[in-house]
């Protein structure tokens, strides 16, 4: 496979300005740059997708996921729902250049099989987000460059800002688009503006106790219509993580948060969904607690162990 080679994510933070600028070069060759729509068809090779949510700069977490990703006894496909940067745990130190250079060399590596979507804290270049830590990470790593922090979130600009599978599940950080074209709903994604990256990306669901401000929430009638016009079945997403594991919606919306930031409210969690069967409701979903959730570690500790068949519960 191309790409660079995938290392702990520890190693990566241990790269000298020689070896970051080297691995930043490895990786604008081979991570693919995806559609604002990603469609995945139906032919996809693939048999699950393993989701995560959020996991702002915890490796710890997204290291449990790769390795059930990695373990998984069929194809299947990784697809991570945004911010993969800012707000780390105390035990990640420089979590967010650790966890955005860990996978966006997976990405590299199996770029058909690693979906990046971006959720706010990636697409910070068009609008900004506070806290937004990751070029303070990268100048305390390797001194004042502005181009290597611009390097990174413009790799992560290459993920898509929603996937949508051919059996019916929409995957994005936060929302999808109110204002549909139609006949071809499709070609409302194709150049989307401020207006509908604020949906896509920072639109609150209405249940969810957080008002950021940037658009309306978005309720269950914009939904119903949304999956009613476009023909696809649920929706899984993160962003509010108050709602991490509520089923909403008559079980048609799913907000996944897999990081120790917010375990309070819903544990670290993942998902797995088959891609060959036709979707119902969140029922075809199955929620995954992580081996991280409720613990903490030395900061120059050892990856918790996991996998497909261990205390991740990933089958």
């Amino acid at each position: 496979m191309a790409g660079p080679a995938v290392s702990g994510p520890p190693e990566f933070v241990a790269l000298d300005r020689r070896g970051v600028d080297q691995l930043l070069d490895e990786l604008e060759r081979a991570v693919p740059t995806h559609p604002p729509l990603l469609r995945l068809s139906a032919e996809t090779t693939a048999e699950h997708a393993v989701v995560f949510g959020d996991t702002h700069g915890d490796w710890r977490s997204t290291a449990d996921v790769v390795r059930g990703f990695t373990a998984w006894p069929t194809p299947c496909l990784l697809i991570g729902l945004g911010d993969y940067v800012d707000r780390f745990p105390p035990d990640c130190p420089h979590g967010s250049v650790a966890n955005a250079l860990y996978l966006l060399s997976l990405a590299a590596r199996s770029p058909d099989r690693v979906i990046l979507i971006q959720g706010n804290h990636e697409t910070a270049r068009r609008i900004p987000v506070v806290p937004h830590t990751l070029p303070h990470e990268v100048y305390d790593l390797w001194g004042h460059d502005p181009d290597r922090y611009l390097r990174i979130l413009m790799l992560l600009e290459r993920g898509p800002l929603a996937v949508a599978t051919a059996n019916g599940a929409y995957l994005a950080h936060a929302g999808f688009l109110r204002q549909l074209q139609s006949p071809d709903w499709v070609a409302s994604y194709l150049r989307p503006d401020e207006a509908a990256l604020c949906e896509l990306v920072w639109a609150e669901c209405d249940a969810s106790r957080s008002r950021r401000g940037a658009t309306r929430p978005w309720g269950a009638r914009d939904l119903e219509r949304f999956l009613g016009t476009t023909g696809l079945r649920l929706l899984l997403r993160g962003h509010d993580p108050d709602l991490c594991g509520t089923p909403l919606y008559g079980d048609r919306a799913l907000t996944l948060q897999t990081t120790r930031i917010y375990e309070r409210y819903g544990g670290v969690i993942a998902a797995t969904f088959p891609l060959r069967t036709p979707l119902t409701s969140i029922s075809s979903v199955r929620v995954h607690h992580l081996a991280t959730e409720g613990r903490t570690y030395a900061v120059d500790g050892p990856v918790p162990p996991g996998g497909p068949r261990g205390s991740s519960r990933l089958p």
